[in-house]
């Protein structure tokens, strides 16, 4: 039965799409809500769709777009699916186009405006742009403007973003015969257990995260970045801290800003404790060197410093002083994500008797309302904090071990 592969909203998609005719297909909204994977389908539709119609026109190899951020995420998101789920595996050109079901599908990359060189001049019977609402808005017209060839017809999807958006205000929000647009919640994908569902709903952070990756949707940040931080439950006194097993800082370089370190110290189970802030305004480097060698007395000569890479010649002269620094990641919001992650599970506690500017950021570290992401400002120690923390998953592979442990309801 159909409903043994699709989920009641994608049976709708189905329905709306292979049907009917249409020029834009939209899909959009929370993630893991079954929305790639519906696309992905609708993709292998569409070639056989194209093959036909190039037979009854004489076209030998008629072309279709394939549309990502980068190639890395059109591997991960399509071609490693549709390998896991159909086998299909493409033979790729030197240009790392392939063809399938006898269509020529040709790769544009759509995070950056010349990533559409590719595909210029080209008549193309059909688009698959996937995240769509991180593609330039000029790449995206492009890629709509080379679909001209006889039936051409455009899928893609998108996570939600900024109400502003273009993509939302120009496509979602008028739909028509020829744009339709399909809206998905985490609910709809009813092939993930209740049991996940709802752990990942506990793991999310409340505001703008819960409401764009639980309900989908397209909604403006607002308020306090981290509105899960509760200080009657994430503050605690140094002399109760558990056995902390690794430690590792965070810094954020400051002059007429406040420059800060913090040391984050580990449990074995991963529970994270803000042990030691470190924030002063109009300290030149060797203050800061200072500093990081008398944290490596207490924590060792090995202890990683994860630094704002905007100051290079700090982090250098950190080196040469044999101090453990590292660029941090500094992707501003799943960086924040990542802490906001941890206050909701509590699993970042703050060593009160430790800190002096934390207590006055957390509390007016906000959201932009138009750019949603937080505004730049009360935000050293917090920075320092994303820095560490973010970092710290990344470089040893916990972001995804995290996620893992979220959706069986073990972190």
């Amino acid at each position: 039965m159909i409903s043994d592969i699709y989920s009641k909203k994608q049976i709708d998609v189905l329905k709306q799409t292979v049907n009917k005719d249409w020029f834009i297909a939209l899909l959009h909204g929370a993630k893991r809500s079954g929305k790639t994977k519906m696309n992905n389908d609708l993709f292998l539709f569409e070639l056989r769709r194209v093959r036909k119609i190039a037979d009854e026109e004489g076209v030998k190899e008629p072309m279709y777009i394939l549309a990502g951020v980068s190639s890395n995420t059109i591997n991960k998101n399509i071609l490693q699916e549709l390998y896991n789920m159909y086998n299909i595996e493409p033979k790729f050109d030197k240009h790392n186009n392939f063809k399938l079901f006898g269509v020529k599908v040709v790769q544009a990359y759509t995070g950056n405006i010349g990533g559409v060189g590719a595909i210029r001049g080209m008549t193309a019977y059909g688009a698959y742009v996937n995240e769509a609402s991180l593609a330039k808005q000029e790449v995206f017209a492009e890629i709509v403007s080379r679909c001209s060839g006889n039936g051409a017809r455009i899928l893609a999807d998108t996570n939600p973003d900024n109400p502003e958006h273009w993509l939302k205000k120009e496509y979602i929000d008028k739909p028509n015969e020829n744009v339709k647009a399909f809206h998905f919640e985490l609910d709809d994908n009813t092939f993930l257990s209740k049991r996940y569902r709802e752990n990942i709903k506990a793991a999310t952070p409340s505001g703008m995260f819960y409401d764009r990756d639980i309900k989908g949707l397209w909604v403006s940040a607002d308020g306090v970045v981290y509105q899960d931080f509760d200080s009657n439950k994430h503050y605690i006194q140094s002399k109760d801290l558990p056995k902390l097993s690794t430690f590792y800082c965070g810094v954020d370089w400051g002059y007429e800003h406040w420059g800060s370190i913090v040391v984050i110290g580990e449990t074995d189970d991963g529970t994270a404790y803000l042990i030691e802030e470190h924030a002063k305004q109009h300290e030149e480097i060797d203050y800061w060197v200072d500093i990081a060698k008398e944290i490596q007395e207490r924590y060792g000569s090995r202890v990683p410093f994860y630094c704002d890479s905007a100051r290079p010649e700090h982090v250098d002269r950190f080196k040469r002083e044999h101090i453990e620094a590292f660029n941090g990641d500094k992707a501003r919001l799943t960086g924040v994500e990542a802490v906001a992650r941890r206050f909701k599970k509590d699993k970042l506690f703050i060593c009160r008797d430790k800190v002096e500017k934390f207590p006055n950021e957390i509390y007016q570290y906000v959201w932009d309302e138009k750019k949603g992401e937080p505004i730049k400002l009360f935000d050293d120690v917090l920075d320092s904090l994303r820095y560490a923390i973010y970092t710290n998953e990344v470089r040893n592979g916990k972001t995804a071990e995290i996620v893992s442990k979220v959706q069986f309801g073990l972190y």
